[in-house]
């Protein structure tokens, strides 16, 4: 196992997606719901696949500024989209795929797409995620 440089706590009560999560410094407090699409209530409250949305777009991003500073590129003004889904696989198993769009300027498409792909290789969360569950990382150029 890593020697952890920071752990991040959390805890989850009451009724799984339908209850409460929150960090252990306080910081994150949140009530979930499930969505709609998957029998629930939706509304106005978070999900885990929302909460694993954001942590896997920052850590990717960060990653991808790593990534810029190897290779020697400026990434411009950039940001990272992660769409997590969550269905039933061929043998009727729920699991997830995520989604990694990165919007990059003022780069043209080959390098973008090396950079992202570097990025793809560095980040904790691909690495967690790679041979588990598909993951598609695309990368777009503007001017």
């Amino acid at each position: 196992m890593v020697q952890a440089l920071y752990t991040a706590e959390a805890v989850a009560r009451g009724e799984g997606r339908d209850g409460e999560v929150t960090s252990s410094d306080g910081v994150i407090d949140e009530t979930l719901a499930t969505p709609k699409e998957l029998g629930g209530p939706g509304g106005e409250h978070t999900n885990p696949e929302q909460l694993f949305a954001a942590g896997y777009a920052a850590c990717f991003h960060s990653a991808l500024k790593v990534a810029a500073r190897q290779l020697g590129v400026d990434p411009g003004a950039s940001e990272v989209t992660a769409r997590v889904g969550i269905g039933k696989n061929d043998q009727g198993k729920f699991e997830l795929s995520v989604e990694l769009d990165t919007k990059l300027s003022g780069m043209e498409q080959g390098k973008a797409d090396e950079l992202v792909t570097q990025a793809h290789q560095l980040c904790p969360y691909s690495s967690a995620t790679r041979g588990n569950i598909a993951v598609e990382v695309t990368a777009t150029t503007t001017d």
